[in-house]
């Protein structure tokens, strides 16, 4: 097998760094006002912001975290692409355009329509940072993985340096460019990974005659301890009746979270109408389902020529399948272009994260309840979101040092399960039960929320067993993995309870407002014209 070359791999990255800053650059020229900060101008167009949304959605996870997950187990591996992929059919038919039509910025301008302002966007600025939280550990694990596989990096020091300067360059993409200097970054790295990973696609099924049977053989056939179970459900979860149950709650989580996640629904501001916010998601489900079925043939593709052994034993594991594929195929300036692209899907989503979550607190919390909404602080509240980015970024880099070394399609599942729970069942309720009141909404918000991440911490995934986050502890009280079987339910209970219990009256008013809005768009925040 070829080596990797460091210096190649370091000026590949460096010049994809260079063009993408000189785009943020650019693009920061229109950059004046809050909404051109947080919501790109609404200046894109439906198939330019559906590019943009993959560019968000294919996160590290995706192409380095479900291609090692199915090099090493399969089937079982193809589960997660199945489920990021139906989780959009609920975001096009019950939440895309609806949102649009609702909103202006962010996720608590939709729940707060009808509600009681300040304790609302309080609650969904909580629950953005959380699961962009979660989700920023998923991709800061994986630039450690990454880089320490290229750069030949095996101490933890080198690797926490990695997701330092990681750290680093997401906050300057965000505070130079903003929402449109993001959707710009997004645009070419969902560009260069679907090319990057069709070529490889092609290029794998070349070496066996464009015959998928005759690569799962030799991928069963490459891997002596798995076998014929590659083929079929179980290798992973099929062991044991909780195994089951926690493939359950995975797959609940990943096809509910996509509809509750903050850095995906702002993508549908950035367009000027919701037909604009229909075609964006149309378009992001063809590119998405279409990559999705590359890293059918990546991951099977990894197992057959590079084998598990070779990739349990690279510095990222599971995450370094796709890398190790490329530098098996076309050695190191395939793995440099490669893991450039790998890295540059990195960058493209933590940038995404960062301005979600910091356009949150400085909309919610700061215009709305510190400023109680006045008009005159517009360009104080792009201040605050790029101070809150910087806060945000240094936050996310020690939780990736700490997280280093997981699989990250795991990780970003448990970011899933927190918007399936504490997201989905306040934003449904909101737009179709008219008895809902704001003390639901902080019932299911808070409820879920605090429900997920409790049921978290007492998961095997943070102590108890070899592969936990942190292996010599031992408080895992609760069984599963992942607590979206749990949480997801008794987040919709509590919005239930926490509604029939108040004394709270919704706003007849309001609510018919907000439903004519939301079905027809008439008073939806317009595109601003430069």
């Amino acid at each position: 097998m070829n080596e990797s070359s460091p210096i190649l791999n370091i000026s590949i990255f460096g010049v994809f760094v260079l063009i993408t800053l000189f785009v943020v650059i650019r693009a920061s020229r229109n950059t004046k006002t809050a909404a051109d900060y947080l919501a790109a101008g609404r200046a894109f167009t439906g198939p330019q912001n559906g590019i943009a949304i993959a560019g968000d959605y294919l996160s590290a996870a995706s192409f380095l975290g479900i291609a090692g997950a199915i090099a090493l187990n399969g089937y079982d591996g193809f589960l997660y692409s199945i489920g990021f992929l139906v989780a959009w059919l609920i975001a096009l038919l019950l939440v895309a355009e609806l949102l649009r039509n609702t909103g202006k910025y962010t996720m608590g301008d939709v729940l707060s329509f009808r509600m009681r302002q300040r304790p609302v966007r309080a609650a969904a600025a909580t629950s953005t940072m959380a699961v962009s939280f979660f989700y920023l550990l998923a991709q800061m694990a994986g630039a450690g993985g990454l880089v320490a596989l290229l750069l030949g990096i095996t101490g933890t020091g080198g690797q926490a340096l990695v997701i330092a300067v990681v750290g680093a360059l997401m906050i300057a993409y965000v505070l130079i460019g903003g929402m449109k200097g993001t959707t710009w970054v997004q645009i070419i790295k969902a560009v260069l990974l679907i090319a990057g990973a069709g070529i490889m696609t092609v290029w794998v099924l070349g070496k066996y005659g464009f015959n998928l049977s005759s690569l799962l053989g030799a991928a069963v056939d490459n891997a002596p301890k798995a076998g014929e179970k590659l083929l079929g459900p179980g290798l992973q979860y099929g062991k044991t009746g909780t195994s089951k149950l926690d493939f359950l709650s995975l797959a609940l989580a990943l096809v509910l979270g996509t509809a509750g996640l903050p850095h995906i629904l702002m993508r549908f501001y950035t367009v000027p109408t919701a037909k604009e916010a229909r075609r964006s998601v149309v378009w992001a489900i063809w590119l998405i389902g279409i990559f999705y079925l590359f890293t059918l043939v990546l991951g099977y593709g990894a197992g057959a020529l590079v084998g598990p052994d070779t990739i349990n034993a690279a510095p990222g594991k599971a995450n370094s399948a796709a890398p190790l594929l490329a530098l098996e195929l076309g050695g190191p300036i395939l793995l440099g272009l490669i893991a450039a692209v790998a890295f540059a899907t990195i960058l493209a989503v933590v940038a995404g994260l960062t301005i979600t979550a910091s356009a949150s607190f400085a909309h919610d919390i700061y215009a709305n309840i510190i400023k109680k909404g006045k008009e005159e602080d517009k360009d104080s509240e792009v201040k605050v979101a790029r101070l809150t980015a910087v806060v945000i970024g240094l936050v996310s880099i020690g939780g990736g040092i700490i997280a280093n070394g997981q699989n990250i399609a795991f990780l970003v599942a448990l970011a899933f399960a927190v918007a399936a729970s504490a997201n989905l069942p306040t934003i449904l309720y909101s737009l179709f039960w008219k008895r809902f009141n704001t003390s639901g909404a902080l019932w299911s918000i808070y409820g879920g929320l605090i429900v997920t991440i409790t049921l978290i911490i007492l998961s095997p995934a943070v102590s108890g067993t070899p592969t936990s986050m942190f292996k010599n502890a031992d408080f895992d009280l609760f069984p599963l993995s992942n607590p979206g079987i749990v949480s997801i339910p008794v987040a919709f209970l509590l919005g239930y309870v926490g509604t029939i219990l108040s004394k709270d009256k919704a706003d007849p008013v309001k609510q018919a407002e907000m439903e004519v809005r939301s079905l027809t768009g008439a008073g939806a925040e317009k595109a601003i014209a430069h």
